[in-house]
């Protein structure tokens, strides 16, 4: 846990700030303590989100449904206010630590431990299931461990039935690699089959310290969930026979929730619990982390109001398609990461093609330029064959019928009243794959400030850029394009750095975009005008 920094406020809503436990691209995370003594986990976004009045109706939603969500084997939502400024939510703090910190200090949990895991989070996930909701990022940063059971935390993406999604709703892909099922990757329908899925995953992460689906990039994780057999070792017996069934393919293949825990134990979680399930040097660190609550009072920081937190990134307005809630940053091959901790830099890559995170996620082209047992990745998603043209001219569809509605004449020093407004358009590469859905948000500005905000969204997958103005005429506008510190985007497969990009007008009213970014295939599209 962190210390407040100056300018944090030392309360929010009725519960007075002990320090800040993490943050990231969607807000941060801050321990809290209530009037009457109960300790808290006090979550609040990012001010930029609390613009997007989309995004504070799906906040919205997303709290009323985890105020459904209860039972023994989860983290109660115990306030929220998603029509503060600033909207956040607290829950029950849980003093235990993740089940990827948890591995990470004392490697794979005993058998017993896993068995006991797995009733826990089965009969959690039957009562999540019951509401007809469905969690969608079942992982082992997401599982918490205390002396009287697992807890299933961050319900934040879950989605009711009643609203804009439903449990088996289409194109709603969230989750994290390794961990999400083959029907989240592909964009399919998803049921609460999902989470037996992952919840398989989990399990053999635990009882053998490692995913069963290892990777050392999103790609291949990817892949590898979609295509290849769960890697279970020396997982055996009807605990292996069960992950198995978990991990099937097939959605209707896996068994429910209330089947998982009658096949690990018919008596239920607690019966196992209240005999002790954590191995000794788990149990001892736990215990501190109980008394060490006792003991904390709130930081010592500048005294500032109750009320918004300050954010030292500036606010941004509302660009491009909606975001989810964060993934946990762990690394994609399912190592732990510390419970709350801030994501660190993606490793080094090894030379393949990424995608822009400023301007285009190509995942076709990702995966094209990734091998994995000596072949191409190029049949994760439909319709990209087995083309492996990189350079052919004649592959590339034309990215305009129109003309430049104009030949460039006077520079001009802001944007042109023309060009403002939201462009839609789907991208393509110069390998002639095609990528993702493009929105550019192109704003008034003067040369030099942040006029343009893109998002590129393929399944479950988003890169963000943001780009300064560096020339243009009434035709053109040429754009310094980098990546959106400010709203996530998909690891490993969207590049950092920055690009050069020129928006042009045609005759017949569309924009032309085009990227100079080579490592990511030089993206271009044909935008038209949607708001």
């Amino acid at each position: 846990m962190q210390p407040l920094d100056p300018g944090e406020p030392q309360s929010i809503g009725a519960y007075r700030l002990l320090g800040r436990l993490g943050a990231g691209g969607m807000g941060r995370v801050y321990l809290g303590r209530s009037a009457g003594g109960r300790t808290v986990a006090v979550k609040v976004v990012h001010p930029h989100f609390a613009l997007d009045e989309e995004f504070r109706a799906r906040f919205r939603r997303e709290v009323e449904a985890a105020r459904r969500v209860g039972g023994q084997w989860t983290a109660p939502v115990l306030d929220a206010d998603p029509e503060a400024p600033v909207p956040w939510v607290a829950t029950g703090y849980v003093a235990g630590p993740a089940l990827s910190q948890a591995v990470a200090d004392h490697g794979p949990l005993p058998i017993r431990s896993v068995r006991v895991l797995g009733v826990g989070l089965a009969e959690a996930l039957a009562a999540v299931h019951g509401l007809e909701l469905v969690h969608r990022d079942v992982k082992p940063s997401n599982v918490l461990l205390t002396l009287d059971g697992p807890r299933l935390i961050d319900f934040g993406i879950a989605r009711a039935t009643d609203g804009t999604a439903s449990l088996t709703s289409t194109g709603v892909s969230v989750g994290s690699p390794g961990y999400m099922s083959p029907e989240q990757i592909l964009g399919k329908a998803v049921t609460g089959a999902a989470d037996v899925f992952s919840l398989g995953a989990v399990l053999v992460y635990a009882a053998l310290g490692a995913a069963p689906f290892p990777g050392d990039s999103s790609a291949a994780l990817l892949y590898k969930v979609v295509h290849e057999e769960p890697e279970l070792g020396s997982l055996e017996g009807d605990l292996r026979e069960l992950v198995a069934d978990c991990l099937a393919k097939d959605p209707a293949a896996r068994p429910t929730p209330a089947d998982i825990a009658n096949r690990l134990a018919p008596c239920g979680a607690a019966a196992l619990v209240g005999a002790g399930w954590l191995p000794g040097a788990l149990v001892e660190q736990v215990s501190r982390a109980a008394v060490s609550l006792l003991d904390l009072e709130p930081s010592r920081a500048d005294p500032a109001a109750s009320g918004p937190v300050a954010f030292s990134s500036p606010a941004i307005g509302t660009f491009g398609p909606p975001v989810e809630p964060p993934h946990d940053a762990s690394p994609p091959d399912g190592s732990p990461r510390t419970q709350g901790s801030t994501p660190e830099s993606p490793p080094p890559g090894r030379g393949r093609r990424k995608v822009s995170c400023t301007v285009t996620l190509t995942v076709a082209a990702a995966l094209a330029a990734v091998t994995v047992g000596g072949g191409f990745l190029l049949d994760l998603w439909p319709g990209t064959g087995d083309n492996k043209t990189n350079d052919s001219a004649a592959s590339r569809p034309p990215v305009s019928d129109g003309t430049p509605s104009s030949q460039p004449g006077a520079k001009v020093n802001q944007v042109p009243k023309a060009f403002i407004g939201t462009w839609k358009g789907q991208i393509t590469q110069d390998n002639g794959l095609a990528g993702g859905q493009f929105t550019a948000v192109i704003s008034k500005g003067k040369k030099g400030e942040d006029v343009v905000r893109t998002s590129t969204v393929l399944g479950p997958f988003q890169c963000h850029g943001v780009g300064k103005l560096v020339s243009g005429t009434k035709a053109r506008l040429r754009i310094e394009e980098r990546t959106d510190k400010h709203r996530p985007s998909t690891a490993e497969l969207c590049t950092s750095g920055t690009a050069s990009v020129t928006y042009t007008l045609t005759a017949d009213g569309t924009l032309r975009f085009q990227s100079q970014e080579e490592a990511a295939g030089n993206p271009h599209a044909t935008l038209r005008k949607s708001g």
